[in-house]
């Protein structure tokens, strides 16, 4: 029993010992080499891949309430120094879709994000996107197509997508909601006319909607004539299935005239 009892003891005094010596220890003077990580020895091409991966989102990037949790912590790469600011924000304005008039319901009285942007950041965006049907009975005040979006700075823009939400024509229950049966149609295709006509490198229009959304509908096929008169391309966008809806029109016609095998 006693014997027991010393080498505790014994042993709670060499733990208490081992305590101290680690307390009076000078960790910074441990001969360990820490040496940082060189990001830009990296070559181009990696740095880049991880730009991607850190700065291109899935949702079109707009004036959002959610930005300071979704996109914000993201952007502190442009603080790091001048070198990455370039590198990076390249990469975050080239490869995402911007949006031209906000949506959300708390920036529709303020300047769009367009007119925000410095001229440098506005001169490398490739996308940007129009959204109709918010706001259709009474158009924001601030969803106007004029020189303080600074549409002619944006030299590298080639893609406008144009995303339907609804078609206020299509259904008798929306009469007597706007400012006249036609009247957004005519605003949405205004609003379109002035956004192609002040894009100076624009060559593609990309249309998509709601499954709600006919392809016959009045406000599309104005903003189609409309693009069409101006000389863009017309691409369909994949939501709403527009391109197989037409690959699956195509095969009914060859079939019906003999031609199914072919």
């Amino acid at each position: 029993m006693a014997m027991a009892l010393t080498m505790t003891t014994t042993m709670h005094k060499a733990m208490d010992d081992l305590v101290e010596r680690m307390g009076t220890m000078d960790i910074a003077a441990a001969d360990v080499a820490v040496q940082p990580f060189r990001f830009f020895d990296l070559p181009y091409d990696v740095r880049y891949r991880i730009y991607e991966l850190i700065l291109i989102f899935r949702k079109t990037i707009d004036l959002d309430p959610t930005n300071a949790r979704s996109v914000v912590p993201f952007l502190r790469l442009f603080l790091v120094n001048r070198r990455m600011h370039d590198e990076a924000s390249r990469v975050f304005y080239s490869r995402n879709t911007f949006r031209v008039f906000p949506i959300h319901g708390r920036f529709h009285t303020k300047a769009p994000l367009l007119a925000r942007l410095p001229t440098r950041y506005r001169a490398v965006i490739r996308k940007l996107e129009l959204r109709l049907g918010p706001g259709w009975t009474k158009p924001p005040r601030s969803w106007i197509a004029d020189g303080r979006l600074g549409l002619q700075e944006a030299t590298k823009t080639h893609l406008l997508k144009i995303f339907v939400e609804f078609d206020p024509t299509s259904h008798p229950s929306f009469e007597g909601f706007g400012e006249g049966d036609n009247f957004y149609t005519q605003f949405s295709v205004a609003l379109v006319r002035s956004l192609l006509a002040q894009l100076p490198s624009l060559a593609d229009v990309e249309f998509d909607a709601y499954p709600s959304v006919s392809k016959r509908s009045s406000l599309l096929q104005g903003l189609i004539d409309e693009v069409k008169a101006n000389n863009k391309r017309i691409v369909w966008g994949s939501e709403r299935g527009w391109d197989k809806i037409v690959e699956v029109d195509l095969a009914r016609v060859l079939q019906t005239i003999g031609l199914g095998a072919l």
